[in-house]
């Protein structure tokens, strides 16, 4: 006789369900767990590659700040993290650094984290300016992080030709991670070196500071500016003249008035044995450590610029420096070869010179365009000096 199937039990009238089917839904629930891991590392990857994160909001409020009396802290309002032009900006930086070096194989993914030991600072310091630094390589000591970092800096402000009235970022800022001071380094070298990028304009940022004065804290609120109106290269706007126009639309009118610059350049130079340019022709770097500027409006002028307010190696004949006889005290002049620092010292004690000769330039032309031999910056204010001066015989 047949022995009957076994039928499944049966429980408030349900199939208790099979084995197969548990181990099926067990299965789905990890594959649609992996799934959802996978697309969390992809979007992670993503953001990463893109260098478009946003900073941190910050967790401590204001008031649980421990301060010392007088002594003050700051941070970027959170009101104004996920600013649009800041975030944009910030964008722009990381994905310039990466640019500069990607030939070391660096990869910055965040301003504040990746630059505040100075290491990364120092590998960019280093291929803008050609320039190796004596510091050590790696180091996790706070101490020597500091060391290596305001020495970098040092470098950075010499390079820049700032002084420390003018710099608006310290080691101790940037060391405690102040977004605000790294992005004014980083533009003011993106200014100076020229960098073909265009960066937003105008970008402004709240900055909230709590000082604490007799035991209470005190808010405040100040609007920091970290980028002014550019156009492309960095370079500040500013409204276009008739210079802007022969130059950029009209070339062989700027080849005429480079043999007229030229040619009055090097009969007033020579009295002074100086050959600054060919005869028909304007070479910039004959004018980039702003010494033949300085001699030529002390020509003009009539009178004899001290060379201890310049950098220079002249040989000069103290006799005639003390009479003031310029055609023997330079007859002897022998040119080094500045730094940009020396430089840059130069290019604006002749932009002063030439304000106070009622050529003002300020608004037209950047020193540190000057240094870099730009030929539009420099023909400017040598057509400035030869339209005021062109009628001066000796």
């Amino acid at each position: 006789m047949a022995t009957p199937s076994p039928q499944p039990p049966q429980t408030n009238g349900k199939t208790t369900p099979k084995l197969f089917e548990t181990i099926g839904t067990f299965g789905r629930k990890k594959k649609i767990r992996e799934a959802e891991a996978a697309q969390g590392i992809v979007q992670e990857g993503k953001q990463a590659i893109d260098g478009n994160e946003q900073h941190p909001v910050f967790d401590t409020s204001p008031e649980s700040f421990v301060l010392a009396d007088g002594e003050e802290r700051s941070m970027i309002e959170p009101g104004m993290i996920n600013n649009y032009d800041y975030q944009e900006l910030r964008k722009i930086l990381i994905n310039w650094i990466n640019d500069e070096l990607s030939d070391h194989r660096i990869i910055v993914k965040d301003l504040t984290e990746d630059l505040y030991d100075g290491q990364i600072l120092g590998k960019l310091v280093e291929k803008l300016s050609g320039q190796q630094l004596a510091v050590v390589e790696v180091t996790q000591n706070e101490d020597f992080q500091r060391a290596k970092l305001k020495m970098v800096l040092e470098t950075a402000n010499r390079l820049l030709g700032l002084d420390g009235q003018r710099v608006r970022w310290t080691d101790k800022g940037i060391h405690n991670k102040n977004t605000v001071e790294i992005i004014h380094l980083l533009v003011a070298l993106i200014r100076f070196y020229r960098a073909p990028i265009r960066l937003p304009p105008n970008v402004q940022i709240s900055i909230l500071i709590i000082q604490k004065l007799q035991g209470t804290l005190h808010k405040r609120v100040q609007t920091e500016s970290l980028t002014e109106a550019y156009d492309e290269l960095s370079k500040r706007a500013e409204p276009r003249d008739a210079f802007d126009m022969i130059f950029d639309h009209t070339p062989e009118k700027v080849h005429s008035i480079k043999q007229s610059v030229a040619h009055f350049i090097n009969m007033h130079l020579s009295r002074l044995n100086i050959e600054s340019s060919p005869p028909d022709d304007i070479d910039p770097h004959s004018f980039s450590d702003g010494l033949n500027i300085v001699f030529l409006i002390g020509m003009l002028e009539g009178y004899f610029v001290p060379l201890g307010n310049i950098y220079t190696t002249a040989s000069v004949d103290p006799i005639a420096e003390a009479v003031g006889t310029k055609e023997t005290a330079f007859k002897s002049h022998n040119y080094m070869e500045s730094s940009p620092h020396h430089k840059l010292h130069n290019v604006n004690v002749a932009l002063e010179l030439l304000e106070d000769a009622g050529i003002n330039l300020r608004n037209k032309v950047r020193a540190e365009d000057i240094v870099n031999a730009d030929l539009k910056a420099t023909l400017r204010v040598l057509f400035m000096i030869f339209s005021k001066y062109k009628n001066v015989r000796y």
